[in-house]
């Protein structure tokens, strides 16, 4: 029956859980002392109402989007890329180093090559624990892991010395204005940047689903074994999506540059990777729920400024709303009504 589909399908589970945890959120709000009609209304103000905020929204939206991407891309070919951090840092100082260094160019170029440069680095740098993996069976959770650590001193140690702008702050020369992003919805630092990220997400949904390096990528994925044995390399699959995944990474790091700050800042990322992956693993995977769990997280993220200054609820209520909702998604069985009454009928 359409309606048992519609009621065991993933996106009705997570429109569920969203339901209960805005309720059980109403309920800390209320015990707290305030209205939780009021504060969900000031935080949907916070988020997307004005420019600024809207602006502010997308701005946090982009990064989710791509980390979260890169991080689905390599679990398709069976990795848990951890690295997507350190593989942001370097693709964000590349393009920082190429964007200050070429001059005269036109923008279209100075552009493509600053995130094409970024993209490089970042898939090269994920090579190596795609490599790993593939031939020695390496562990790339802790490989992925430490390498985190080494592309941010390495990122620490360059801007502080070599590329350093002597500005008395770790941080690069300034760009040239023919590398920056179109700003839109000013005075926010949104940019055009979230139209990269929404095509590359297309692009990435289209090579997964349509293309036969996509049907290589997900067999390969889902068994190495058999997939090797119908004729598939799996070994040079793996890396491949590696280093999609770790070029997706780059590319993140590059938008943030270009279109934010317009410099590389040393440890410039509050773990902006790891939020990408938390919207990857609610999302289970899809490339298609992926957007709009990132918009959900990065409306919250924005909101909470907003609330913290107009209603004194802290800002770490937000963070409290997001465990509460990422622990009943993960609860895969909870909303799950045919399977519980089939079992009934079988007791």
């Amino acid at each position: 029956m359409p309606y048992k589909k519609i009621l065991n399908s993933k996106y009705t589970s997570a429109f569920l859980s969203l339901l209960v945890c805005t309720v059980l959120s109403g309920i800390i709000i209320a015990l707290m002392g305030e209205n939780p009609f009021t504060v969900y209304a000031q935080l949907f103000k916070s988020a997307f109402i004005g420019n600024f905020n809207l602006g502010t929204t997308i701005e946090k939206f982009v990064p989710l989007l791509l980390t979260g991407l890169a991080f689905i891309v390599s679990s398709r070919v069976g990795v848990f890329n951890v690295g997507v951090e350190g593989e942001l840092y370097l693709g964000a100082i590349t393009a920082a180093y190429v964007g200050y260094t070429f001059k005269g160019l036109p923008s279209l170029v100075h552009i493509f090559l600053c995130i094409f440069f970024a993209m490089l680095v970042g898939s090269l740098w994920a090579f190596i624990p795609g490599f790993l993996k593939a031939y020695y069976k390496v562990n790339e959770v802790c490989v992925t892991i430490l390498m985190n650590y080494v592309a941010i001193h390495i990122t620490s140690y360059l801007v502080s010395g070599p590329l350093s702008g002597k500005t008395g702050i770790s941080q690069t020369k300034p760009i040239e204005k023919s590398a920056a992003l179109l700003k839109i919805l000013k005075p926010s630092r949104a940019n055009i940047g979230i139209f990269i990220a929404i095509a590359v997400c297309i692009l990435i949904y289209y090579l997964l689903k349509k293309t036969k390096l996509g049907f290589q990528i997900r067999s390969t994925g889902m068994n190495p074994f058999f997939s090797e044995y119908v004729g598939i390399q799996s070994k040079k699959i793996m890396i491949t999506g590696m280093m999609l995944s770790g070029a997706i990474g780059g590319l993140a790091g590059a938008i943030e540059v270009m279109g934010i700050y317009g410099v590389f800042l040393d440890n410039f990322s509050s773990n902006i990777a790891f939020d990408g992956m938390l919207a990857a693993l609610i999302a289970k995977g899809s490339i298609g729920a992926l957007p709009f769990l990132s918009l959900f997280i990065a409306a919250l993220k924005s909101g909470s400024l907003g609330l913290e200054r107009n209603t004194g609820i802290p800002k770490s209520l937000i963070d409290v709303i997001i465990a509460l909702f990422i622990l009943l998604v993960t609860m895969e069985k909870l909303f799950e009504f045919s399977k519980k009454r089939k079992k009934g009928k079988e007791v």
